[in-house]
């Protein structure tokens, strides 16, 4: 994964953006688990970021700025799992000696935000439907669109809606 010389494919920016996405999510939920003592789940945390960051290197993030800070900040959440692994990739990097002494990364939470949520849609308090939107969608919006799914259309029947509850960022539930 690190080590391999290839030559870099231009990355579209979404996938840039995805990759730091998941590099500084990953960071703060290992953060918060090393602070619970929650050590079961760093593993799988890093594991799957394993996998994002082999997805992004074949579409062409390998040798991007994006890429660098994702394995640096890799292998410094793998150091105190990893030791030994992560010293000697450290060292074939070129990073400075050793990576047990440098500071633990700072998560950016700007990257970390997500840019869309799933809104569950219910009729009558039964889900109907699932649809993804922008996060700081407006209450009209949501309800707008969660009349417009196939879901809620096909089990209206032609009625108009008795009430509509939003709850932000979870669900809407379209009462008849």
């Amino acid at each position: 994964l690190v080590l391999e010389p290839a030559a870099a494919k231009a990355a579209d920016e979404s996938l840039i953006r995805n990759l730091r996405r998941k590099v500084h999510q990953t960071l703060r939920a290992v953060t918060r688990d090393f602070r619970e003592f929650e050590f079961n789940t760093i593993v799988s945390a890093l594991m799957e970021l394993l996998n994002e960051m082999n997805k992004a290197k074949q579409g062409g993030a390998y040798g991007t700025p994006a890429w660098e800070e994702a394995v640096d900040i890799y292998l410094r959440m793998l150091a105190p799992v990893a030791p030994h692994i992560s010293e000697e990739l450290w060292e074939r990097l070129g990073k400075p000696y050793s990576v047990h002494t440098q500071s633990w990364p700072v998560v950016d939470e700007e990257a970390a935000r997500e840019e869309e949520i799933t809104l569950v849609v219910q009729v009558n308090g039964k889900v109907r439907d699932r649809i993804q939107v922008p996060v700081n969608i407006s209450e009209e919006e949501a309800k707008a669109m969660a009349l417009a799914t196939e879901g809620v259309q096909r089990h209206l029947e032609g009625r108009s809606p008795r009430q509509i509850i939003y709850v932000r960022g979870r669900l809407v539930n379209v009462v008849f």
